[in-house]
């Protein structure tokens, strides 16, 4: 169970650190994405800094901090369902898929955090 733990928490680690970075460039994807959806300009270091911190967050779990690794994935799976509802309000379904993933992902990793008893 450790084994599944690791890999899913790395990837899910590693994939939203990912996502996050575009936030604060911003990359053109992320401006048309976030106005699409009505998710001002303003907005995006923060919501990449939340995605960082909680990438982060995982990663501490994987050093002795399972407390702050349970905050930081109960905190992507709260950061992403709102994305999905934000997506879902705007009527924009083509790309939904993505905040959906990175919700599973984080989702995944709460459950192994529990599974494992941390």
């Amino acid at each position: 169970m450790h084994t599944a733990y690791l890999v899913i928490t790395l990837i899910t680690a590693i994939s939203i650190a990912g996502v996050a970075l575009p936030d604060f460039i911003p990359a053109q994807f992320v401006l048309a994405n976030s106005a699409e959806v009505g998710v001002p300009r303003s907005w995006l270091p923060a919501l990449g800094a939340a995605k960082l911190a909680g990438a982060v967050g995982l990663l501490a779990g994987l050093v002795g901090l399972p407390e702050l690794a349970f905050a930081a994935a109960a905190g992507l799976v709260l950061f992403f369902v709102g994305a999905v509802v934000t997506h879902l309000r705007a009527r924009v379904l083509h790309n939904i898929a993505f905040p959906g993933a990175f919700l599973c992902l984080s989702a995944a990793s709460l459950a192994m955090l529990i599974a494992v008893g941390y």
